[in-house]
């Protein structure tokens, strides 16, 4: 379509008739600063014009969020001299990728379209009561995990995850889910399977969710865990960012500690933070 359109419009100035190609670059680059940032992608297909003003720092500036720098600095890490030399598009770029920080076991990247952070954060960053205790836990490799490891809860009685998180993020609403799956999943003869080994407890009480800010919001709920051999997203709550300029910390937590009866048969893979209301578009094992 972009190629299709290229040629229309040569062929138009050819010809002398005026065409897209003969806009002026700066009216298209206020066109493009009333669009999301795919369909800005897009238009740049259409000819030289519309690719030039889609590259323009005017434009992708507006499309950043007020806090970039600060992001740029997490995506970069202490070499971040590279930086100054990015165009803006660049910057947009490098910051809608898989960037991790605070060591190997926290992510974030931009959400293209309202330019707010999508987190993942690994279980190997969380606080897991007994996890040094491999009669109770231990932590498997998976495909199935974008941290290709995931925490194995083979049996306890007091189920105790904790974590937290301090980042600047861009002003909006965000929701915060646990990553879990019943039943250990494998490969045999080729084909996955959910071996249903250890699953117990689950349909006694429910576990409880937990989320807690620096500036006093809180969020709560409980479920019973059931689907066995499915990764489910189970929503802790929402929390508002109203300032992007200075750092929120974020607590959280999943418990069920009636030591009534023993659970077993969970993977914990990680916690997710997103814009509220997003969702994967692609259906992955290891999305965000």
């Amino acid at each position: 379509m972009g190629a299709g359109n290229s040629s229309a419009a040569g062929l138009e100035r050819a010809s002398g008739r005026t065409g897209l190609a003969d806009l002026p670059e700066s009216c298209v680059a206020g066109i493009l600063l009333r669009l999301d940032p795919p369909e800005i992608c897009r238009l740049a297909r259409l000819c030289h014009t519309f690719r030039a003003a889609a590259s323009s720092d005017v434009v992708w500036e507006t499309k950043l969020p007020g806090n970039y720098k600060y992001l740029l600095g997490k995506a970069l890490g202490e070499d971040n001299s590279d930086g100054q030399k990015l165009s803006k598009k660049e910057i947009f770029a490098l910051l809608c990728r898989r960037n991790p920080f605070n060591g190997a076991y926290m992510e974030f990247c931009l959400e293209k379209s309202r330019c707010l952070i999508c987190m993942s954060i690994s279980s190997k960053a969380l606080s897991i009561t007994g996890i040094d205790d491999r009669r109770y836990w231990n932590f498997i490799p998976t495909v199935e995990s974008r941290f290709h490891m995931v925490a194995y809860l083979h049996q306890i009685w007091w189920l105790e995850v904790r974590g937290e998180v301090e980042f600047c993020f861009p002003e909006g609403i965000y929701s915060l889910f646990f990553r879990l799956h019943l039943g250990r999943a494998i490969r045999r003869l080729g084909r996955r399977v959910c071996s249903p080994e250890h699953i117990h407890g689950w349909d006694k009480k429910p576990v409880r969710f937990q989320l807690s800010t620096s500036d006093g919001q809180l969020a709560q709920s409980k479920c019973y865990l059931d689907e066995p051999g499915s990764w489910l997203h189970y929503h802790v709550g929402d929390f508002a960012i109203r300032s992007s300029s200075a750092p929120i910390k974020i607590k959280f937590s999943m418990i069920q500690i009636d030591c009534t009866h023993t659970k077993g048969g969970l993977c914990v893979d990680s916690v997710s933070i997103w814009p509220k209301g997003f969702r994967p578009a692609i259906a992955s094992y290891h999305l965000f």
